[in-house]
């Protein structure tokens, strides 16, 4: 690298202010100006005054719909994600958010689905169109990440009665191919000819487990109810188990119908309001059919807007009648988060699980509490 092109790179990172220090070392050329003019399009902002007007950094001709498409353009993808993040999140440029054409150009991420659902409220009716094809890839993404250590989670026993491919003598059906195969017996020869073997496949065949999964759609959760959703629609597809799915703020929505769609559940989510846990409880121990074949799971940080007192109500009523209780406080990758410690203390002494996990780890709880 030469003496100029290493002062042109000190130029582009210590920004327009290193103008008067700079230009005559590089001879009032700078080579990297238009890569300069989009990354001060945004960072510039903290230069802003109290109104939000920039300071003395130059008139910029650029919107932030034309900016998001020259920075795709001109960046590698993780440097233009974490623009689109930053633009987002640390300048609150959501206008980037109401153009269907920008929307439909950026990467498809967990962050974007989170300013998606944060600001739909606001958007029009194409838009929100667009907005749902990227929830639906995201949560594709996230299940396709997930599924094989779910599914894992759930085939430890054999079913005896569905064959499979997948051959080991641990799967030798014994009787089945005996009793397929008895019209082939010789008599001459007194042997029984195998003409076809057969193995069991390794997930046993339950009567299906009722799992209520009711989530607490505050602010504050908006992580796990993406994946709260993600999970539903899995727990969906696996036939030992039977899904319901209810939201709630200060009222309960059943979603029951949608639990094998992610995108219609997240599309359907009004983040904020207020909080009644209990009231949400309730309605969900009218869903049970089976107590001593159900599963609860509570997606909630227990901070209870309308009191605790109804919510530890509503919990031992479905733990003394032999609903398994889990009270997830989140449920992310990270598995972390503020949450009502004291609530969460008295919701375990009464029988309930209580933690914050990882998808895979609900997964395997879930698994263990059938397989009792």
């Amino acid at each position: 690298m030469n003496d100029l092109e290493a002062l042109n790179r000190w130029r582009l990172i210590l920004g327009s202010y290193a103008d008067d220090s700079l230009s005559d070392a590089m001879g009032g050329e700078f080579i990297y100006q238009s890569v300069d003019d989009l990354m001060d399009f945004l960072y510039g902002r903290e230069y802003s005054d109290e109104r939000g007007i920039r300071g003395s950094l130059g008139k910029s001709s650029l919107t932030v719909p034309e900016w998001l498409v020259k920075v795709k353009a001109a960046f590698p993808k993780e440097v233009s994600e974490r623009l689109e993040n930053d633009a987002l999140d640390r300048y609150a440029l959501n206008e980037i958010l109401t153009d269907k054409s920008v929307l439909e150009k950026m990467q498809p991420n967990m962050n974007l689905l989170k300013n998606i659902l944060a600001f739909k409220g606001r958007m029009r009716a194409d838009v929100l169109d667009a907005a749902k094809r990227i929830a639906g890839r995201v949560a594709e993404d996230l299940a396709k990440k997930l599924e094989s250590d779910i599914m894992l989670s759930f085939s430890n026993r054999l079913d005896r009665s569905r064959s499979t491919a997948f051959r080991t003598s641990k799967n030798f059906d014994f009787k089945k191919t005996i009793r397929k195969n008895l019209k082939n017996y010789d008599s001459k020869e007194n042997a029984m000819v195998l003409e076809k073997i057969y193995f069991s496949q390794r997930v046993k065949r339950f009567i299906p487990w009722e799992i209520v999964m009711c989530i607490d759609q505050s602010g504050s959760m908006l992580e796990s109810v993406i994946y709260s959703a993600v999970m539903a629609s899995i727990f969906s597809r696996l036939p030992v188990l039977r899904v319901k799915l209810v939201i709630f703020d200060t009222d309960a929505v059943d979603l029951s119908g949608y639990a094998d769609d992610p995108a219609d559940v997240l599309m359907s989510v009004q983040l904020g309001g207020g909080t009644d846990i209990g009231k949400a409880l309730r309605y969900c121990e009218g869903l049970i059919e089976t107590p001593l074949k159900s599963i609860l799971i509570l997606v909630s940080d227990l901070c209870d807007g309308a009191g605790s007192t109804p919510m530890y109500s509503a919990a031992r009523r479905l733990i003394e009648a032999g609903v398994k209780v889990f009270a997830l406080t989140g449920m992310d990758e990270a598995s972390q988060g503020m949450y009502d410690k004291h609530a969460s203390a008295i919701m375990a002494a009464l029988g309930a699980k209580v933690a914050s996990v990882t998808p895979g780890s609900l997964a395997g709880f879930i698994a263990e509490a059938i397989r009792g």
